[in-house]
């Protein structure tokens, strides 16, 4: 089992990349799903020792993976988002290379180890073809290859499948579905349908904090009979997201489809749909930014402070605006109590996914 416990990561700029993240993940196919810069890859490269969090642990079947890196690399197979290759070298001279690398340094266990993932990556019939010439899904399978060498029991992939075309996702997500039988798989992604097409238990990331972590069938279940969906004019568009949840839009024959996360119809002219994975995780997200950009409980912009920047404000207080703050800093305009209302609609928003 790999266990992350308050992993949080601050890079010098200050960014924090990841924000107390806790996690356990048995054997089989896991899906980290998260928008770009949700801090994805910072956990994956946390996971790979290829970087030390700031705080927080990370243990692997009794490996203290922050103190004793080593000897999880011993046990790591790891395809990051991308990789580089040696220019001129052919698949098999290039495995066999990695594989002298990881340790494997007898000839003949080394050509076992290569013949054997070449034909698993069906890679085989191009073995003697420089990888750096290899099409997109090919260098990925490639990268599977070399990920698997040694027997690892641990694997991460970061967004293997961006890029492909449907045959060749197609083709790799089977390999990974065969190679996560009996191992840990760490799937990182922002492709839906991979998670929901092969993991058995998920996490959604955002912003650097672990906001929903289950099953992709009983993350689903708690949207049935809420999503709500109807064509409308993209002229509309802005009127319906100020009144409704809206959770996604889409083009679809020419015409602006909404989804709708509500109780009962929000409107006529809506229609119920089965609530997908897709739905939940964006149903999910629009929550969580919505609790990011809600004021701190009790207090609200000042009257200024809710102009746009660079507004033609006499206090020049658009040079720093404190949301978060009592007064505001240039022109000590007191905050504002929020009302009851504005307190309840907040709480509302929070939960609109968890009822």
């Amino acid at each position: 089992m790999l266990t992350l416990s308050g992993v949080t990561h601050v890079y010098a700029n200050g960014t924090r990349a990841l924000d107390d993240a806790t996690l356990a993940i048995d054997k089989g196919m896991f899906g980290l799903l998260g928008p770009n810069g949700a801090g994805k890859s910072t956990l994956m490269r946390c996971i790979a020792t290829l970087q030390t969090p700031s705080a927080g642990s990370i243990v692997f079947d009794g490996i203290d993976v922050v103190k004793e890196p080593e000897r999880l690399r011993a046990t790591l197979g790891y395809l990051p988002q991308d990789f580089g290759v040696y220019p001129r070298v052919s698949a098999y001279d290039l495995l066999d290379h990695l594989a002298v690398l990881k340790g494997i340094g007898a000839k003949g266990a080394r050509k076992d180890t290569v013949e054997t993932l070449l034909n698993q990556v069906n890679l085989w019939s191009v073995r003697k073809k420089a990888v750096a010439g290899f099409s997109g899904g090919m260098r990925q399978r490639f990268g599977i290859a070399q990920a698997l060498i040694g027997s690892p029991q641990l694997i991460i992939v970061d967004e293997p499948t961006a890029g492909l075309d449907p045959e060749e996702r197609n083709r790799f997500n089977n390999l990974l579905s065969e190679i996560g039988e009996n191992v840990v798989v760490i799937l990182s992604t922002h492709i839906v349908d991979d998670v929901a097409d092969l993991c058995s238990r998920m996490a959604i990331i955002n912003a650097g904090r672990i906001i929903e972590v289950g099953a992709p069938a009983e993350l689903m279940e708690r949207l049935q009979g809420r999503v709500w969906s109807r064509a409308v004019d993209k002229h509309d568009l802005a009127g319906y997201q100020s009144r409704l949840d809206v959770i996604s839009t889409r083009l679809r024959g020419g015409q602006t489809v909404i989804h709708v996360v509500a109780d009962a119809p929000p409107e006529a002219g809506f229609v119920p749909v089965e609530g997908g994975l897709e739905d939940f995780y964006f149903a999910t997200l629009t929550a969580a930014r919505r609790d990011a950009a809600a004021p701190v409980a009790g207090t609200e912009r000042p009257p200024c402070c809710a102009r746009s920047p660079r507004s033609n404000c006499a206090t020049s207080c658009a040079r720093r605006c404190c949301s978060s703050a009592s007064r505001c800093s240039s022109c000590s305009v007191s905050a504002r109590p929020r009302s009851n209302r504005s307190r309840s609609a907040a709480a509302a928003t929070s939960t609109s996914i968890r009822r």
